[in-house]
């Protein structure tokens, strides 16, 4: 009896008229605790029911066979649809809210730009270049300050400027001694907390608060204005001087807004706008790389100052792979010889998935694997935060931080199914820069951890706040302890 008393106050009542709106309401922040609980308590996969006036009933599944049936093998059937595009607004007909011949045509381009010969030796120096001249300048001075930091937020700056120099060709320099105000960050962080709201709130709704121009919706219409203003001023900028460019310096350069440009100019020569859309495939890029990667940073960084064992295998690991070379600049192949730290970044992003919800639809009616039949009006979401902490899909040891189950015997990386681990999404829409990601999280997250040794600060409340990508809500406050080798070592 106490058992089934418990799972009636954790699954959502579907009350007359309003549905399961209310359980939503009072749980508003705390939203992702709170679906993931009502999931665990239902088996993974629920219907939840919208005021029968909304058309808001949402399928939510953390069912690794629902999942590989609808980003895979009926891939078709589940476009982002017109919905999403109205939800997703922001982004215009860039790579993540595009479908058909157009998405296809901005797949291969992003491919083809990651595939470039000198792709990877430019990202790694660009990193290294703002991880030296920027990050560890602000740590070494925040450390002898002994005053404590929000992670957080230094790392959206570090992942907004290397993000705009390797897309734009300019650096906003928001990470620099005096960390000024960067409101284009900050845009970003609003838009993406307007586009999760909604998903929970009738479509009519947000929409009249768009007309009006009041609640979340005025913050994403501001956020939206300064992030055009932005980007089509270094889009104007860019392309000013790429035409009194030499042809020559072109060609000893990796110019990629000037290759992304000519792949559009290529393959939209009948697009009306070419820089509307160059503006679209940008923005999504920018969108995909930025607040992913600060979010992967600071959830590992918290997670990591609550289990020192960890890091100590961390340091390990730097100590035996590279030695005298520790402090120099590690390239991708070097990187990659460090399984622990990636086991311990494949654990972390686990856990804490950096985008934590999939929206989709159906095009034509569809029974999942699970059994749950869905129709055109039927909204899903596909919950990957909650599945990180599903018994049913990791074991009963899945709330622990464990490297050690991405370890095979032999000590290599175990590769998990990517419709169980789905961090980086699958299917046809994978996400293509996926080892560029992992090459940029390791040499950051090596650097600091071969430096510093991170403690919390106490009472400082770490939450998730209520965005589209898993950000911290009132950041992650740390002191920096300076470490030498010999601390750890002896």
């Amino acid at each position: 009896m106490t058992r089934h008393q418990n799972q009636r106050t954790v699954v959502p009542t579907n009350w007359p008229v309003l549905g399961m709106i209310p359980g939503v309401l009072v749980n508003s922040h705390r939203i992702l605790y709170y679906m993931t609980e009502f999931l665990i308590h239902t088996g993974g996969t629920i219907m939840w029911k919208g005021p029968w006036f909304a058309n808001m009933d949402i399928l939510i599944t953390t069912d690794p066979l629902d999942i590989q049936h609808i980003l895979y093998k009926n891939f078709n059937n589940y476009p982002k649809g017109d919905e999403f595009r109205k939800i997703f607004d922001i982004l215009g007909d860039g790579i993540f809210s595009s479908d058909g011949e157009l998405w296809e045509i901005h797949r291969k381009v992003t491919v083809s730009l990651h595939k470039h010969p000198r792709f990877q030796s430019c990202l790694e120096t660009l990193i290294w270049n703002k991880v030296e001249k920027g990050l560890l300048p602000i740590l070494e001075s925040i450390s002898r300050q002994g005053v404590e930091v929000d992670f957080q937020d230094l790392f959206e700056r570090f992942t907004f400027d290397t993000t705009c120099k390797i897309l734009l060709d300019h650096d906003p320099e928001s990470l620099s001694m005096d960390l000024p105000y960067a409101g284009c960050v900050k845009a970003f962080s609003h838009a993406e907390e307007a586009i999760l709201l909604r998903h929970v709130m009738p479509a009519s709704l947000w929409k009249l608060q768009k007309l009006l121009r009041v609640g979340n919706e005025k913050k994403l219409s501001d956020a939206w204005k300064c992030i055009d203003d932005f980007v089509y001023s270094c889009l104007a900028k860019k392309q000013n001087e790429y035409i009194i460019i030499s042809c020559e310096q072109q060609d000893k350069e990796l110019l990629l807004l000037q290759t992304l440009l000519g792949e559009i100019k290529d393959k939209y020569g009948s697009f009306e706008e070419p820089t509307k859309l160059l503006r679209d495939t940008v923005l999504s890029l920018i969108a995909a790389r930025k607040d992913t990667a600060s979010s992967a940073l600071s959830w590992f960084f918290y997670i990591l100052a609550q289990n020192s064992n960890v890091e100590y295998k961390i340091l390990e690991e730097l100590n035996t792979h590279f030695g005298a070379k520790v402090g120099d600049r590690w390239n991708a192949k070097e990187l990659s010889e460090m399984n622990y730290l990636h086991a311990a970044l494949c654990e972390s992003l686990r856990l804490f998935p950096p985008v934590p919800l999939n929206h989709k639809s159906p095009i034509q009616p569809d029974i999942l694997p699970s059994g749950h039949q869905v129709d055109q009006n039927t909204k899903i979401i596909l919950s990957f935060y909650s599945m990180g902490r599903m018994k049913s899909i990791w074991g009963e040891d899945c709330m622990e931080f464990k490297p050690e189950r991405w370890i095979s015997n032999d000590g290599g990386i175990k590769r998990e199914s990517s419709y169980k681990f789905v961090t980086f999404n699958a299917g046809p829409r994978a996400c293509v820069g996926k080892d560029m990601s992992f090459s940029q999280l390791k040499i950051v997250s090596a650097t600091v951890i071969y430096r510093y040794h991170i403690e919390l600060v106490k009472y400082h409340p770490v939450l998730p706040a209520e965005s589209m990508v898993l950000q911290m809500k009132h950041g992650l406050k740390v002191l920096l302890i300076l470490v030498s080798a010999a601390y750890w070592f002896g």
